[in-house]
């Protein structure tokens, strides 16, 4: 089976570099290249604020996932997805991921859970007009997404 290409959404992402005048148009990146760009653009500066002191390479994804599921909205459209997560069935943390069409669902930070942590409910949450929580951490984020996507090939 053929890989799945995606293209980016042109009108929510503006252009950071010129296209080169050959191009035809926009490149196509499969989600291999969406989903490399994101897992490497992780750092403690893109973690939530009060999870930077514990954040390890270990587990890169962990208190990654509300930026990521802003980036991965930028560049796929979609629903943003808000979970609760539970340990011992007492609520610890929300979780979030993202919900495609058909109902397909993304979640690229779902592994930095243990396994005693739970998630439950995913409901759609509207995407705020505009971002105040976590705004820096998001846009590190996706500037360091978009450069790894925007590269020119090797």
């Amino acid at each position: 089976m053929a890989p799945v290409t995606l293209r980016l959404m042109t009108t929510a992402i503006p252009a950071t570099t010129p296209e080169p005048a050959a191009a035809p148009g926009p490149r196509p990146f499969l989600l291999t290249d969406i989903e490399a760009a994101v897992r490497a653009s992780w750092g403690p500066d893109t973690a939530t604020p009060a999870h930077r002191p514990h954040w390890s390479p270990d587990n890169p994804a962990r208190d990654q996932c509300g930026v990521t599921a802003m980036v991965l909205n930028d560049l796929l459209g979609g629903e943003l997805i808000r979970g609760v997560v539970r340990v011992d069935g007492v609520q610890t943390d929300f979780h979030w991921w993202n919900r495609l069409g058909a109902g397909v669902e993304i979640d690229l930070t779902r592994e930095q859970f243990a396994p005693e942590e739970l998630v439950f409910d995913g409901e759609v949450i509207p995407r705020p007009p505009h971002l105040t929580r976590l705004r820096e951490e998001y846009e590190l984020l996706r500037t360091r997404v978009l450069a790894r996507l925007t590269r020119p090939a090797a």
